[in-house]
């Protein structure tokens, strides 16, 4: 957090406001939600999720959480403007912020849900949201929306399938964050095998973490491998420096063994 102001008073308040904005959210559903969801099945990091299999506690709490609620602010907006256009069309057109059940099972950590953002029925469509940093957009608008978006829209796919609807598209619309508006769509066909290899993998490292018992026996945390590139900047369990990785991972300095995710859900 950084917080300023133009005299002791001002700067009191700043650091008051900075810390409300910090707990409120650290407090919140989003926040608070301790079952993986559908936005991290395509986390290309299995150590990541092993993590987040046995609710491991986290060690990267320092992380700003300005983004996220700015991007949940955006999905209030947009889901209140289509709750509006769905009233003035006189139908149903719209389904916004659907709970929809991806996977049942009665085992609770094989269980997969979450709330989709918006199904189009005209157009047979998910769309998910995502508002992003300028440089963000570009990248996502030149090499595409990456495996972990890409699963998530497929999920999604199958969650509205699962609730009766028929989906002939997965979207993902990347705006960013600037003073311009700035809108970047991505879509593919829906593919339901995507997504049953997302939660085959999901179901794999969840069988491996259990047989491997990192909580009795910390020296097999090391046998979970991590990407070549893993994305380490917000993984809630990123400690730099960590030899001990039943404490926190180190991040890219760790041996890496595993094979990519791309292949595992083509």
């Amino acid at each position: 957090m950084i917080a300023t102001g133009n005299d002791e008073y001002s700067q009191s308040l700043a650091e008051r406001i900075g810390q409300f904005i910090i707990d409120a959210d650290a407090n919140s559903a989003r926040t608070m939600q301790k079952a993986i969801g559908p936005s991290e099945v395509g986390e290309p990091c299995e150590r990541q999720l092993s993590y987040k299999v046995l609710d491991w506690p986290e060690t990267n709490t320092d992380r700003d959480p300005i983004a996220a609620i700015i991007g949940t602010g955006f999905h209030l907006y947009m889901g209140e403007k289509f709750d509006a256009r769905n009233e003035a069309l006189g139908g149903s057109r719209y389904k916004v912020e659907a709970r929809v059940t991806v996977r049942d099972s009665p085992i609770p950590t094989a269980r997969l849900a979450g709330s989709a953002d918006l199904y189009d029925r005209l157009i047979k469509a998910n769309l998910d949201w995502k508002l992003v940093g300028t440089s963000s957009h570009d990248k996502y608008r030149r090499q595409g929306p990456g495996v972990k978006y890409r699963v998530q829209a497929h999920l999604y796919g199958l969650g509205q399938e699962n609730a009766g609807e028929q989906v002939d598209r997965v979207v993902v619309v990347f705006i960013a964050r600037y003073h311009q508006l700035k809108v970047h769509v991505w879509s593919e066909p829906y593919d339901r095998t995507v997504a049953l290899n997302a939660l085959a993998r999901l179901d794999r490292i969840r069988d491996r973490v259990i047989e491997l018992d990192p909580e009795s026996n910390p020296e097999r945390w090391s046998l979970i491998p991590i990407p070549d590139k893993p994305n380490c900047r917000f993984c809630p369990w990123l400690k730099p420096g960590s030899t001990d990785l039943s404490v926190g991972c180190p991040g890219a300095t760790s041996t890496n063994a595993g094979a990519s995710l791309e292949a595992l859900i083509a």
